[in-house]
């Protein structure tokens, strides 16, 4: 029997197997085309997601350009009849001009971003860098808080504040905020600066610092995305509260813009919906402007303090 007759087997040298088959141009078309078509779809549903989610603001910035009676008559995103007649007459339909209620809206903001910067970095540094006993079952009480509703306390800070004849005043919206009691700021302040080495602590302390310079030359300067992310949390937060300002706040000059919009509802007369909406577009103003501008150093701050 001569070598040609024998079987040709695919196995290399030494009976290694073949080297896998190279891809023909034919095979690599049609990966890349099923590629595309994927990538085509994903992009598709996200685009059909993103406008069912952005459709109600877009009816809500539309519907403030439309005569009171034809919004709901004739609902969607018609163009039909647009005017700027809901703009001048909600501006000025409560009596005061409206830009009177976001000046309070500001004040208690102002008031609530610097209460949480100034407590919630200090308890954050205590429990980050301080070693002092019950430090543990401390932090460990501070973040079952979160879970704790607000309306369980609401009933005791209410009485608490009437005794101190302090109804109808930003003070008890904003006297919390100094006292360190939104448990999310710090911890999210404690988990950026367990991310500072310690090596900075210990080179300013051998330099005769103590903990008050550590933490206002030290700590502080490098911890301005944490900052950043807690007000403009504390900005939205504040601004889009509407449970405690209704609370607190009863007389008609210390409203707030939730307050203020809540009025154009009228469950014995006609309500003014072309109004409400129009200054309802005024209001969300100022968080759009403020997320676009903080964004960077929002997704910075959470992206460094270990909150996925």
């Amino acid at each position: 029997m001569t070598t040609d007759s024998l079987p040709q087997t695919s196995a290399g040298p030494a009976g290694t197997p073949a080297p896998a088959t190279t891809p023909t141009a034919p095979d690599r078309q049609r990966r890349r085309g099923r590629r595309h078509i994927t990538a085509a779809a994903k992009h598709t549903l996200l685009v059909v997601l993103s406008l069912m989610m952005v459709y109600p603001l877009i009816w809500l910035v539309l519907s403030s350009f439309r005569p009171s009676d034809l919004i709901f008559r004739e609902p969607g995103l018609s163009l039909k009849g647009l005017t700027l007649a809901n703009y001048s007459n909600g501006w000025t339909a409560l009596g005061s001009p409206f830009g009177k209620y976001l000046l309070n809206s500001a004040t208690l903001v102002l008031g609530a971003i610097i209460g949480n910067l100034f407590s919630c970095s200090l308890a954050a540094y205590a429990f980050a860098r301080l070693r002092f006993r019950g430090r543990n079952l401390l932090f460990a009480i501070m973040l079952g808080t979160i879970m704790l509703p607000v309306h369980v306390v609401i009933v005791p800070q209410y009485v608490l504040f009437s005794r101190l004849h302090l109804l109808n005043t930003f003070l008890p919206l904003i006297l919390p905020k100094f006292l360190a009691t939104d448990a999310f700021f710090v911890f999210l302040m404690v988990q950026f600066i367990r991310g500072i080495p310690r090596e900075l602590d210990e080179a300013a302390r051998i330099d005769g610092a103590g903990h008050p310079r550590i933490f206002l030359q030290v700590i502080l300067p490098l911890m301005v995305p944490a900052l950043v992310t807690t007000a403009i949390f504390t900005f939205i937060g504040t601004w889009n509260d509407f449970f405690g300002q209704l609370i607190y706040l009863t007389k008609e000059e210390n409203w707030t813009a939730p307050l203020a919009l809540r009025t154009f509802l009228d469950a014995e007369s006609a309500s003014n919906y072309g109004g409400m909406f129009a200054m309802s577009v005024i209001s969300l103003l100022p968080l759009f402007l403020v997320f676009l501008v903080g964004q960077r150093w929002l997704l910075r701050g959470i992206a460094t303090t270990g909150i996925k």
